[in-house]
């Protein structure tokens, strides 16, 4: 049992889901914590992982046919705490392949296109990205300028994209577009002619990963590049609640093992004769840590209960991402705490954890977002505006 566990969490998942939790759990400890510090100092992302990650079958995880994985909600939850305990830049990759170009693919997008792009997905053979942000239009989807044309049977798409993820790394986009007919999805090779892909940098937080600017220069696609399934913003936003999703349990895995180098630091650290451990104080903020620790489990295993029941409301999605990630900083910033001055080096987790959680707090809906989707439900009183 770990050291955060005050109750008995195992208990509630089946022996399947805890197997399949320990097969990604000792693939994090084998590969990933090896060299996170240096993948984060150096601010690269480790393209030899994809491989294993596909060998697993972390790359949509939660998707039936096409040579994906089929895992239950739960286990995909499990799969994200377990990565990002890791780094959350490497949880932000299983994310955005999955539960973002991916399921686009696989809800939005024709047969011919699943047939075509899901199994190397799947595979790790072909890496995915999805623009949706633009640097004016963030939180307000609905404003974004992109504009895709009509010119004849091909469509000719202009505009520009912000902090996508992948991008420079990807061989298809998913790209979100004004039409005459609303917003649409489109299917862009990145080989595409006029389509540019540029690394953000410096990066403060999300170092082991890669975010991207995009332009789109009078790109030209094929008629059959729509994704003839997905029409308005209703589109992405099912794509953007998976990713929620993942991130109300992952987050929860880089509040574990911030407090678990906190614990096993206060424990062998000795001041005034004694470990640090032995405080009062010291006591208290392990307390806390690990109540949180265990209510955010308990919230995220309930949403992924649902899912899997088929009823999950959006606003409970909400419910999991805002009060996790919420958590998960804090319990992270506390943790650095313990460690004193240690704590602000790659010797140590925490703070790399509460960098990368200032990022996983902003994407994917802001608090102040994600407060107003709960304010909308509880009052009847949309105030986004």
């Amino acid at each position: 049992m770990h050291p955060s566990d005050l109750i008995s969490f195992d208990t509630a998942l089946t022996a399947d889901e805890i197997a399949f939790r320990e097969r990604v759990r000792g693939f994090v400890d084998e590969a990933i914590r090896p060299n996170i510090a240096d993948w984060y100092e150096r601010a690269v992302f480790p393209r030899e992982i994809v491989a294993p990650m596909a060998e697993l079958g972390l790359l949509g995880l939660h998707l039936d046919g096409y040579g994906c994985a089929g895992r239950s909600a739960v286990e995909y939850g499990l799969a994200a705490a377990e990565l990002e305990a890791g780094d959350s830049g490497l949880r932000t990759f299983v994310s955005v392949q999955g539960s973002l170009a991916m399921t686009a693919i696989h809800r939005h997008g024709s047969e011919e296109q699943k047939l075509e792009w899901l199994p190397r997905m799947a595979a790790g053979e072909v890496i995915g990205c999805f623009g949706l942000t633009e640097a004016g239009a963030g939180s307000d989807p609905a404003s974004m300028t992109t504009f895709a044309q009509r010119d004849g049977t091909d469509w000719v798409i202009t505009g520009g994209k912000r902090w996508i993820g992948l991008a420079t790394l990807a061989e298809v986009a998913v790209i979100w577009a004004q039409t005459d007919d609303g917003v649409r999805g489109f299917l862009v090779p990145t080989t595409s002619q006029g389509f540019t892909a540029t690394p953000i940098a410096p990066k403060l937080s999300i170092r082991a990963s890669v975010q991207c600017d995009i332009t789109l220069d009078d790109v030209r696609v094929p008629a059959e590049a729509m994704l003839p399934h997905a029409r308005g913003l209703g589109g992405p936003f099912a794509c953007l609640n998976e990713a929620r999703y993942g991130i109300a349990w992952g987050v929860m895995g880089a509040a574990r093992d911030s407090y678990e180098a906190a614990l096993g630091y206060a424990l062998e650290r000795r001041q005034f004769g004694k470990p640090l451990a032995a405080f009062q104080l010291t006591q208290q903020k392990l307390v806390n840590m690990a109540i949180e620790i265990d209510k955010g489990f308990l919230l995220a295993l309930h949403l992924g209960r649902l899912k899997d029941a088929g009823t999950l409301a959006h606003h409970q999605i909400s419910v999991g991402k805002l009060s996790n990630a919420r958590a998960a900083i804090e319990v992270a910033r506390t943790a650095r705490t313990v460690l004193g001055g240690n704590g602000v080096t790659l010797d140590y987790s925490p703070l790399r954890h509460a960098n990368n959680l200032e990022s996983v707090r902003t994407y994917e809906g802001t608090d102040e977002m994600h407060t107003l989707i709960l304010g909308a439900q509880i009052t009847g009183i949309p105030a986004f505006a």
